[in-house]
């Protein structure tokens, strides 16, 4: 009778450990940020884009989901001041760039997560800009209430083709590079 009893008792600890529910921890849109980095042959730009909504899901410690949305229309250029800064964000929202009249927003959700060691992931999702949807690939830590990545992103993918050299080759130096750089630093 005391070994059923034990094993009971184990078979119920297995049960309850194998459905840990999933936990969706709503990200702090208003602590979080998101730094962008643009490289030209004469120099760079950099700036911030705000963070709309978004959302981390943890089995456990475990992450195994997320989704986040951009405020496109935030977007602005920090390296500069007054009318040149005017200038470069009101081109940056045009339809040579992200658009943002007509794409206020962009979209990002994990696909797949794969751990590479305690809190750091390998994590490949769909980027949605200017209702382009690509997949993209990044290294996300996680520690405590924050997590963090830096990634890469094609803008010729997203239809962003302006003064790219990969487009048009006789640019010169008025190419900008077709990447840029962003860097994430989620609270919540």
């Amino acid at each position: 009778m005391k070994n059923l009893k034990s094993i009971a008792l184990a078979l119920v600890l297995v049960f309850a450990t194998a459905t840990v529910s999933a936990q969706t921890k709503k990200v702090d849109a208003a602590k979080s940020t998101i730094n962008w980095l643009a490289k030209k042959v004469t120099g760079e730009h950099s700036g911030t884009v705000n963070l709309k909504d978004g959302a981390l899901v943890f089995k456990g410690d475990k992450l195994v989901g997320g989704t986040f949305t951009t405020d496109m229309t935030s977007l602005t250029a920090t390296d500069l001041t007054g009318e040149y800064l005017a200038k470069l964000n009101g081109h940056l929202k045009s339809e040579d760039f992200f658009g943002t009249e007509k794409f206020p927003t962009s979209v990002l959700v994990f696909k797949k997560i794969g751990t590479k060691s305690k809190g750091v992931y390998a994590v490949v999702a769909d980027l949605t800009i200017k209702g382009i949807t690509k997949s993209v690939s990044f290294d996300m830590t996680v520690n405590g209430n924050t997590a963090t990545t830096k990634f890469m992103v094609d803008r010729t993918q997203y239809d962003i083709k302006y003064n790219s050299a990969s487009i048009f080759s006789s640019i010169g130096d008025k190419a900008i590079s077709d990447e840029f750089e962003l860097a994430v630093a989620l609270k919540f």
